[in-house]
């Protein structure tokens, strides 16, 4: 483990070296005064943002924005390569779980002079980007917040209603009302019920519960709304802990229960999941699903499948008597060897204000970070016919809601590599969660180098 460790700092100054040499020497996407290049993944989002960057050139004639969409794993790479290369853009869509790292590594701009409020966007989203020297290194961009997708025929089938589905409870006992609708409305090849005597769980026609596989680090859209209702913490602190909490009695009684729906054949198996193929959405899709936890961006996928309906419930009630849901935000940040700072700041000021936000709200794909972006696009959600108020009532509501942010803490990536194979092996071969105590202690062990 010393080795590794030592290993992985080697690693990290030889590449924030081969950064500061990259992109001192290499010529940035950027380098036109005329031009800010604007690099982003979602294309469902790329419309929206077009709009903007026309709203920005109409007011700062001389300026152009190119904007560059890449896929979610392109774009991380290509973003990596960039900054070795000097080939990075000029601004970028960044997410909470990489700022860490590029903070360490220098390779963001500060924004202190922006003069971003935590006032003018929805609660804890603007705090998420200041760095441990205390630097701003992105602007809020949008959000969401976790619910429960179901599709309702299967739902009515089940003979369980709107209001019953969103009005569920678990506990890590015996699952509360929670476990008994996803064990209702699970089928088996013989037309059995999950909960009717005779239910045969090595062959089930629908599962309850789709899979997301096993979650990773963060558990997002996976077990994270239990975990958290149960009142854990990935870290001993909100933002840039030392100490992650993987070994704890309420994290591991919580995960024992949540993997153990698929033992019951209650939950898809982790065989099932695909993160290419086969995830929740395409097990909704192909009616092998009846319900399945999933972000606020797949709102349009999921409202797209034909021939189904699709609804959304919140997220059941846990041990703490509250309901939770991760509330995850993107920001926009300049990149530290942007050859094109000042446009760079005014496209940023711009991406981050009401007259960008409220536009890109109105496309109704995203919940932007300002509360009349959110309102904007609650109202186009509405035109459209679809109710987004799972996802939007657990940012209103702090009585009965626990929000919580991704973990934000330095070697974030090492994390992610230490813990994916363990939950694997807790959700796909049964492996004892207290396995998880060895693993927790190798993960602190690389935060307190």
């Amino acid at each position: 483990m010393r080795l590794r460790l030592r290993t992985l700092t080697a690693l990290a100054g030889t590449l924030a070296l081969s950064l500061v040499t990259g992109c001192a020497k290499g010529d940035s996407t950027g380098a036109s005064a005329n031009t800010i290049t604007y690099w982003l993944w979602d294309a469902n989002q790329l419309p929206a943002y077009q709009a903007c960057a026309k709203g920005f050139e109409k007011e700062n004639p001389g300026l152009n924005v190119k904007i560059t969409q890449l896929g979610w794993s392109d774009y991380w790479t290509k973003l990596t390569a960039g900054f070795i290369a000097g080939t990075q853009p000029d601004v970028f869509t960044d997410h909470i779980q990489k700022f860490g790292q590029f903070a360490d590594l220098k390779v963001l701009e500060p924004l202190d002079d922006l003069d971003v409020k935590a006032s003018d966007y929805q609660p804890g989203l603007a705090a998420n980007w200041i760095g441990q020297d205390g630097h701003r290194y992105g602007a809020p961009k949008d959000w969401d917040t976790v619910a429960l997708f179901y599709n309702e025929k299967m739902a009515k089938d089940a003979g369980l209603t709107a209001q019953q589905l969103g009005d569920l409870s678990w506990n890590p006992k015996d699952g509360g009302t929670f476990e008994k609708a996803i064990a209702h409305l699970t089928v088996d090849r013989n037309g059995k019920r999950g909960d009717e005597p005779g239910f045969d769980k090595k062959h089930v026609k629908v599962y309850g519960l789709g899979t997301q596989g096993g979650g990773y680090a963060d558990g997002q859209t996976q077990w994270s709304p239990f975990t958290g209702s149960a009142g854990w913490s990935y870290t001993d602190k909100a933002r840039w802990g030392t100490k992650y909490q993987y070994g704890s009695k309420t994290f591991q009684s919580t995960i024992k229960w949540y993997f153990g729906l698929a033992k019951k054949g209650y939950m898809a198996p982790f065989s099932d999941y695909n993160v290419q193929s086969n995830q929740g959405n395409t097990q909704m899709a192909a009616g092998k699903a009846a319900a399945v936890f999933d972000g606020a961006w797949m709102i349009s996928t999921y409202n797209g499948f034909k021939g189904k309906d699709i609804k959304t419930a919140l997220t059941p009630a846990g041990p703490t008597g509250k309901r939770a849901t991760m509330m995850n935000g993107l920001a926009d940040s300049i990149t530290k060897a942007s050859k094109n700072k000042a446009g760079a700041r005014k496209w940023v000021k711009y991406l981050s204000s009401d007259q960008c936000q409220t536009v890109v709200g109105k496309y109704g794909v995203v919940f932007p970070a300002t509360p009349a972006g959110t309102e904007a696009a609650i109202a186009a959600y509405k035109k459209k016919g679809i109710d987004v108020s799972a996802f939007t009532e657990p940012v209103a509501d702090k009585k009965d809601f626990r929000t919580f942010s991704y973990p934000i803490t330095n070697y974030a990536a090492d994390v992610q590599a230490l813990m994916q194979p363990e939950m694997e092996a807790v959700y796909g071969t049964g492996k004892p969660v207290s396995s998880l105590n060895e693993t927790n202690d190798q993960i602190n062990l690389i935060l307190d180098q």
